[in-house]
């Protein structure tokens, strides 16, 4: 079976076309700048490559470019539609309702639709995505695959928030999380390399990129995890704050006279690592400036450290002891210099870190980051969130 996998957003769509017999991707692209110029990046499986700008005004015309570059001419790898199997959608939220992957249907599309006001800035490219396909292939089964829900299982006490209970039963405030899909992926690929179960681990793993999130696992499951109602909780991120004295918000919205919209524009865009720095939010651009004597980019680097070694501390005993710590995404797959300062002083945690074996790894490559005699593994697990999505789409597509 063929999968097509879709992750739609505000102004881009991202797709991979993966054979699942033996999970190789066919081909897999890149649309840009939807409802404006346009241009699409398309790389088949064994090396051909298109590129060029191409006017898509809406995400229906860029699937459809999409759907005759795999099926047309000298950069296809399908003869046609049928050929494909279902479609898999990235959904970045799947509120309280949709707690597993699940066939879209219209009931689905109408509830996503109710939710958009606690999703609002990835919600309503997914639907737009989703309704495209729809449109453009009607018999194809389509399948939506949430982030959220693999958090269905965090207990009531770590995902409710000490506000008015109120504010939960009549708004849904709630810790949703997010990045799951890479979470639950890596959690497979890291028990598959210990050849272990993963129930039978106690795992944290650590989504780092310029969004970023920490998840504790236990049985098979997560209990919890730093990003919270929306994605700006947690760790110190690319340009988002992460946690933080919530008044910080409310004094600066007072003292500096800005609306609610402007603070969260504040908090959102122009904090976090680029807000400290006054630098960038790109990590490999704040080590050049660290190097160099910059205080702030080496105090930005230091605070993305410590937020993350402080929630490993917070998780591990929340997991009762800790058997596997994982890095993955962009800096954590290529950042050692992080790795380093993230794992420094961990040893009574049962962390004997590598520092050779960590600065020699290979740039996004699986690899080992402890001592033989540690207590702890300490792993880099690239992620793979699409195949992760066609996994489940093919799960479904077969019952």
């Amino acid at each position: 079976m063929r999968i097509l996998v879709v992750n739609a957003g505000s102004s881009s769509l991202k797709y991979q076309l993966i054979d699942m017999t033996d999970e190789s991707v066919l081909v897999k692209g890149l649309c840009e700048n939807i409802g404006t110029k346009g241009n699409i990046t398309h790389k088949t499986g064994d090396g051909r490559k298109y590129e060029a700008d191409y006017p898509m005004p809406t995400h229906k015309q860029a699937i459809s470019l999409v759907l005759k570059l795999i099926t047309e001419g000298e950069y296809a790898v399908i003869s046609d539609i049928s050929e494909i199997g279902a479609v898999g959608h990235r959904v970045a939220h799947g509120g309280e309702k949709l707690r597993r992957s699940t066939v879209i249907d219209d009931e689905v599309l109408n509830y996503l639709e109710t939710i958009v006001p606690i999703n609002p800035l990835h919600g309503p490219p997914a639907i737009l995505g989703m309704r495209a396909c729809i449109d453009l292939m009607p018999t194809t089964l389509q399948v939506g695959v949430f982030d959220t829900s693999f958090y269905g299982e965090i207990p009531d006490y770590n995902y409710i928030y000490p506000i008015p209970y109120s504010f939960y039963e009549e708004d849904r405030i709630r810790k949703y999380g997010f990045h799951g899909t890479s979470h639950r992926y890596v959690m497979g690929r890291t028990a598959e390399i210990l050849g272990k179960d993963p129930k039978d681990i106690n795992m944290i793993t650590c989504h780092l990129g310029n969004g970023s999130s920490v998840t504790a696992e236990k049985g098979g499951v997560a209990i919890d995890t730093s990003m919270g109602f929306t994605p700006q909780d947690g760790v110190v991120m690319g340009t988002r704050s992460g946690a933080m004295d919530p008044t910080v918000v409310t004094y600066i919205m007072k003292n500096k006279g800005i609306s609610a919209e402007e603070a969260e524009n504040l908090i959102n865009k122009k904090s976090g690592i680029l807000g400290v720095s006054g630098v960038s939010n790109d990590l490999r651009e704040i080590a050049a400036e660290a190097e160099k004597g910059n205080y702030r980019a080496e105090l930005s680097r230091k605070m993305l450290a410590n937020s993350i070694k402080k929630l490993i501390g917070a998780y591990t005993a929340e997991l009762n002891g800790l058997d596997v710590l994982v890095f993955t995404a962009g800096i954590g797959e290529n950042d050692a210099k992080v790795r380093e300062m993230v794992c420094e002083n961990l040893e009574y945690l049962g962390i004997k870190f590598d520092v050779n074996a960590n600065m020699s790894a290979p740039r996004g490559e699986e690899a080992v980051l402890s001592t033989a005699d540690s207590k702890v593994k300490v792993l880099v697990v690239p992620t793979n969130e699409e195949l992760m999505i066609a996994r489940d789409t093919a799960s479904i597509a077969a019952k």
